[in-house]
């Protein structure tokens, strides 16, 4: 490049330009302050959930009959529920449950929905054809809906709850990598991959699949906001994680007796779901801004 042609353009749009697109993307998501606070809270979360054992003040299966529904106080910043067990402290090992489901099965829907959705953008045909019909007839039945019936089909226990959410978000997959191949493939820069002889292994997997891994990362973060309220969900009707393993869901499940004597059972396990899938969806939005390529 001239130097005449450098003096066309701003310092910032040169330096922006010559910067990698992760940095550039990085630094794009730092500018949302909404992103920011989702991502400082998940990240506060994911600590908790970690390194529960060191933090929690009590032993979250512990019953104490002395201290059935006590309201908060110092001892029990967030109370006790009705069989005297610490709620800070099942609530921060309910984490563990939460965000472990919604990670591991939005990571069975990328398994299985990203490379066939491929398969099926890239292909076309009668694979195209094959794939698409089985994701429609999926996409019928509403989300939470086709995990329930998974979950009951399975039977009752966190790994089926996740497999369950994992099979029933797949659909969603499918449909996104699908439209972004199809919208890809057609790039001068694919043609130009298969004009020199690259197989079609090849050009999916190093030209197509780069280039809509920012589409798949928005998605997936937004399915994990998802999942955490299908894991709860499940858990409330007793499909999840089981007593007296403490999951959110179940934490509301056994409050809903007491919400008038003990309303603090259902308020902090009900705020956490709330906090969490709001930050997962600023977060998401943040992403989607600072992922197009059309944003300055």
């Amino acid at each position: 490049m001239t130097d005449a042609a450098l003096t066309a353009f701003p310092a910032a749009d040169i330096d922006e330009a010559l910067e990698s697109p992760a940095r550039r993307a990085l630094r794009r998501l730092l500018k949302r302050k909404g992103a920011v606070v989702g991502l400082i809270v998940i990240v506060t979360f994911i600590l908790l959930a970690v390194f529960a054992p060191l933090v929690v003040p009590y032993d979250p299966i512990a019953t104490c009959w002395t201290l059935v529904r006590k309201p908060p106080s110092a001892q029990h910043w967030f109370g006790t529920d009705d069989l005297g067990r610490d709620v800070l402290s099942r609530v921060i090992y309910g984490a563990r449950a939460s965000l472990l489901a919604s990670a591991i099965s939005v990571g069975i829907a990328l398994s299985i929905g990203v490379p066939f959705g491929l398969l099926s953008g890239y292909r076309g045909g009668f694979i195209d054809a094959l794939i698409s019909r089985i994701t429609d007839a999926m996409l019928a039945c509403p989300f939470l809906i086709l995990a329930i019936a998974l979950a009951a089909f399975l039977g009752p226990s966190l790994g089926n709850a996740m497999i369950a959410i994992g099979i029933s978000a797949t659909p969603v997959f499918v449909r996104l990598t699908r439209g972004q191949v199809m919208s890809v493939k057609v790039e001068d820069y694919v043609e130009a991959a298969r004009a020199m002889g690259n197989p079609r292994w090849r050009i999916a997997l190093f030209h197509i699949l780069p280039n809509i891994m920012p589409a798949l990362l928005v998605q997936a973060t937004l399915s994990i906001a998802a999942a955490i309220i299908a894991e709860a969900a499940l858990s409330f009707l007793g499909l999840g994680q089981q007593p007296p393993a403490p999951s959110w869901g179940s934490m509301l499940n056994a409050a809903q007796r007491f919400l008038t004597n003990a309303p603090w059972m259902a308020i902090w396990p009900g705020l956490a779901i709330f906090v969490v899938v709001l930050s997962l969806n600023l977060v998401g939005d943040g992403l989607r801004d600072a992922l197009d390529p059309r944003e300055r």
